[in-house]
């Protein structure tokens, strides 16, 4: 019998991402199939707070294995910004994604203006926490990275995706298919790290 794994998304995409990278073995359910449940708040300081708080909340909610990501992108030169405030660094969210995105990139530019590219060093962070009722089974952390470009270029991805360049590859992470980008992001490294550890819990 497969084990069912609850994510802590309404998101299809990062369901399928999962299955993708973690095989066919398990059953993944996402938060779309639990109407009612209460949503966690994100109040942690950290990635790894944040990320805990969500799997461990919705696990006792749903009575399931849960598994939740925080993620964001960390700016050097502006104190680790916008960090854990990443989705919502221009604002409160909007319906509107693009232009979310939009006014987030727009505010990163603007803070690093004149700013010579050795110093516009960033990195992108995906915690992953892996809980069951009470208890934190697994956590993993993956990174990448790169360098803030002066303006967006490329069309893929989303978020900060089109002013991220990667130097190795001489492009932003917009730029790459997503077959590309899974070999190299932050949350592919921080999956590939979770996938001997999940096989091993479920092998027990």
């Amino acid at each position: 019998m497969k084990p069912k794994i609850l994510v802590a998304t309404t998101n299809p995409g990062k369901i399928a991402e999962l299955n993708a990278m973690l095989g066919g073995d398990i059953e993944w359910a996402s938060l779309a199939e639990f109407e009612g449940i209460s949503e966690v708040e994100e109040d942690g300081l950290t990635f790894a707070e944040n990320a805990g708080k969500k799997a461990l909340g919705y696990a006792k909610a749903s009575g399931l294995w849960t598994i939740a990501d925080d993620s964001g992108l960390v700016v050097d030169a502006i104190d680790g910004a916008p960090g854990i405030k990443s989705a919502r660094f221009s604002g409160e969210k909007q319906k509107d994604r693009k232009l979310l995105d939009h006014n987030n990139m727009a505010k990163v530019l603007e803070l690093l203006e004149g700013m010579p590219s050795e110093k516009r060093t960033a990195r992108f962070v995906c915690h992953l926490c892996l809980a069951m009722a009470g208890k934190v089974l697994i956590e993993t952390e993956g990174t990448l990275e790169g360098i803030i470009s002066e303006s967006p270029v490329g069309e893929n991805g989303f978020g900060y995706d089109p002013i991220f360049f990667v130097p190795e590859l001489e492009k932003t992470v917009a730029e790459l298919s997503a077959e590309e980008k899974n070999k190299i992001s932050h949350r592919g490294n921080a999956i590939r790290k979770l996938k001997p550890l999940l096989e091993k819990l479920i092998s027990v």
